[in-house]
């Protein structure tokens, strides 16, 4: 049987055995780049597929911990908030514990998403500037905390600052990770390359290391990078500038899921990225889409923009010096590209599968042979 994340109970906020639900998520493999790395001089580059997850994202491990808790305190009604793919992993989990799943979507949310949410059987609403405007951002999360006060109902954010107990979870990818360093004959890692909208992310991969090497099981911490779209700059801009607080902004950014306007776990993010050597790396979304192209066809590997960003950052990084060639490079992928219609269409313009007769494919035979 795969117990899913429970394997790692004894490092999440406590939720009792006959509470936790598993669609099997977590354990995602880890893969050497073939082209990618070496295109920029790094000898051992590697991509973490959380793709691979149930619902096709990282969030699965939120949604985990964080409706398995539900079910321990008996509620009955999840109140959220996505992008898509927070709201995607909600649903599947609600669907299987029985509970109803409430969502605000932020107003940009790819058209994918919001019909997978909608076939696990959540009720959605997408609000005007939320997503793109602090503001904005701010008053749906006071609604939502309305919603939630009642006592069937619980609000989930993927975000330490109102959901711990799921962001727990999360911290799972730094215990994989730890195991996965020694399996692929790494003694350590040395860059763990995160991207970032709010920063949870971010914060519970280097939560994950910080556990174990308090626990004398790590004997060093890897670098945790945040990278960031140049648009949505709350985070990686004032790190790297070595400030201690994030910045709210008014998102100009088109990577969805990485629209995320407000500080959110920000501040804790920068002390973390602090602690472990880390910094903060902004990429243009040119460049995200272009590195989101790349993985498809110089890899294989199909993610969506946002799930594209941590490699995006660890190229542009490599390509200015900032990473030894020989230091041992991890970056998250993130969510799928199923998820994102519109930029796998725009990945693909130009190019289709035309419908042809069997005497052109046996022309095409005599041309060939």
């Amino acid at each position: 049987m795969n117990d899913g994340l429970w394997r790692f109970s004894e490092w999440f906020d406590p939720v009792p055995a006959a509470a936790r639900i598993t669609l099997g998520e977590g354990n995602t493999p880890v893969v050497r780049s073939r082209r990618l790395g070496p295109s920029v001089g790094l000898k051992n580059l590697f991509f973490k597929l959380e793709i691979t997850n149930p619902s096709g994202s990282y969030k699965d491990r939120f949604a985990c911990a964080a409706v398995s808790d539900m079910v321990a305190h008996g509620k009955t009604e999840c109140i959220a908030t996505s992008s898509g793919n927070t709201g995607a992993a909600l649903a599947a989990y609600c669907a299987v514990a029985g509970i109803s799943c409430e969502i605000a979507i932020v107003e940009g949310a790819p058209a994918g998403k919001l019909k997978q949410m909608l076939a696990y059987g959540a009720r959605l609403y997408r609000v005007r500037g939320f997503g793109l405007d602090n503001v904005v951002s701010d008053r749906v999360l006071d609604c939502l905390r309305a919603l939630s006060a009642r006592p069937q109902a619980q609000m989930q954010i993927s975000a330490f600052a109102y959901c711990p107990v799921g962001m727990s979870g999360v911290k799972s990818i730094g215990h994989e990770l730890a195991e996965q360093a020694l399996s692929l004959d790494r003694a350590a890692w040395d860059h763990v390359f995160c991207m970032a909208g709010g920063g949870g992310l971010v914060l519970a991969t280097a939560l994950g290391f910080e556990q174990l090497q308090q626990a004398g099981r790590l004997e060093r911490l890897p670098r945790v990078e945040c990278v960031q779209p140049d648009g949505n700059d709350t985070i990686s801009g004032p790190l790297r500038a070595g400030l201690n607080v994030a910045q709210a902004i008014q998102c100009t950014s088109k990577i969805s899921g990485l629209q995320v306007p407000s500080v959110i776990d920000g501040h804790e993010v920068i002390a973390a990225c602090q602690r472990c050597g880390g910094t903060g790396h902004l990429v243009s979304d040119d460049f995200i889409w272009q590195t989101q192209s790349r993985l498809a066809r110089e890899e294989g590997i199909f993610a969506e923009p946002a799930g594209s960003t941590a490699v995006a950052g660890a190229l542009q990084a490599a390509r200015a010096g900032l990473i030894d060639p020989y230091a041992n490079v991890v970056c998250l992928v993130t969510g799928s590209a199923f998820k994102d219609p519109a930029a796998l269409d725009a990945m693909v313009q130009g190019v289709s599968a035309p419908l042809i007769e069997l005497a052109d494919l046996e022309r095409r035979v005599r041309e060939v042979t």
